[in-house]
């Protein structure tokens, strides 16, 4: 394999990484891409650990229309992604998401109604008695919340499935799919040149993609590019209550950043982010006592029904931060020529493959951007611009 060259190589072959591959080689099929995947496994994969929501409800413009783009791939997601006749499942769940707020974050949500609104969301304002005839094990006799969005088409889904999917048709249309360790990203005179495998194999390639996820920091860092992204540990909980809710709930978000979707029957996955939550790529322990210290009596307040419950499962899995901004970070970057970035999702990638997939491959194609998300571009880090979602944690 040692000195073998290619058109675009891939450090992690995760969802972004996949679905990069896919659109490039729709574009051009004789492309020759390597997807480099340290474990095929994906057991730490921040993709497979996500929880698989979709979500129009966002501030920024773009995030918004890359959500609305994804909506638009799931309709026809099975037929498109068809590999020798086997068409994958992804288990898209339109139950709708359901984000309260206090009084302290209305204007900022509702501004944000407006605008998902004008780009064809299908978002609504609901007051505490219409959200409690969506969830009906909501309190509003406390004041606990002054309304909500709700978005209609909004869902969860299969994300190990999706990224599958990608995998599987990057590889059906070209892509060499690889099982190894990337230790650097070469280059030279301000031009990426390869990557340096553990083995001590070199790749040869003029364009270098970091799909490296949450270990996508020290990536960068091999060829002295210094990216304000940290991984961060998060832990979900999957809890039984004794409530048989007669359908599937939406996924709920209370205004403290917590959020809540109903699995099955009285099943619930919870989670939410916190200050103090690790910095690390190697740990992913899983803290009982998170959830009943500091999430259990939330949710009792704002559900009732779930004062008496039981933990039943859970996982801890990576965020990518961008603790500059909270955004991606997309595009090359400058000063280092060939060098693409596909980082800093802070856990709202996973919805963003498809929009970032056909963003990323007009990219390295020097094609005209579909959608511009330029205002994602890695200059914005350098020239200190952010661009700010909102004041609140969501997911």
């Amino acid at each position: 394999m040692s000195n073998q060259q290619y058109d675009v190589i891939f450090v992690g072959a995760g969802v972004m990484g996949c679905a990069i591959a896919t659109y490039l080689l729709r574009h051009d099929s004789q492309l020759k891409i390597a997807l480099i995947e340290k474990d095929l496994t994906y057991r730490y994969s921040s993709t497979v650990l996500s929880d698989g929501n979709c979500r129009v409800q966002f501030n920024v413009k773009e995030n918004i229309q890359m959500s609305l783009y994804g909506l638009e791939v799931l309709k026809t997601f099975a037929e498109d992604m068809a590999v020798d006749g086997d068409k994958p499942d992804v288990a898209f769940r339109q139950q709708g998401n359901l984000f309260l707020t206090d009084e302290a974050g209305r204007a900022e949500v509702e501004a944000g109604l407006a605008l998902q609104q004008s780009l064809g969301g299908s978002v609504t304002w609901l007051t505490p008695e219409e959200a409690k005839d969506v969830y009906p094990l909501l309190n509003i006799e406390d004041g606990l919340f002054v309304g909500g969005t709700f978005g209609r088409d909004d869902g969860t889904m299969s994300p190990q499935a999706v990224l599958e999917a990608y995998k599987k048709k990057a590889v059906a249309l070209g892509a060499e799919l690889i099982e190894a360790e990337v230790t650097a990203v070469r280059h030279h005179s301000n031009q990426v040149t390869g990557v340096q495998l553990k083995n001590g194999d070199v790749l040869r390639g003029g364009v270098v993609v970091n799909s490296a996820g949450a270990w996508g920091t020290a990536m960068a860092r091999t060829c002295g590019v210094e990216l304000p992204m940290q991984p961060v540990m998060r832990q979900v909980y999957v809890v039984e209550t004794a409530v048989q809710p007669h359908k599937t709930l939406p996924l709920l978000l209370l205004p403290s950043g917590t959020y809540i979707i109903h699995e099955s029957h009285g099943k619930f996955m919870t989670a939410h982010s916190f200050p103090d939550d690790p910095v690390t790529t190697t740990d992913f322990s899983w803290q009982h006592y998170k959830f009943e210290e500091r999430i259990w009596p939330e949710l009792a307040e704002f559900l009732p029904a779930f004062d008496s419950l039981r933990v039943v499962d859970g996982w801890a899995g990576l965020y990518a931060v961008n603790i500059f901004d909270g955004n991606a970070i997309l595009g090359e970057w400058p000063g280092l020529r060939g060098f693409y970035l596909v980082n800093g999702f802070s856990g709202h990638g996973f919805q963003q493959c498809h929009a970032v997939g056909r963003y990323l491959a007009e990219c390295i194609l020097g094609l005209p951007p579909t959608l511009d998300l330029s205002i994602f571009a890695p200059r914005r880090i350098l020239e200190n611009a952010p661009v700010f979602e909102n004041k609140q944690k969501i997911i």
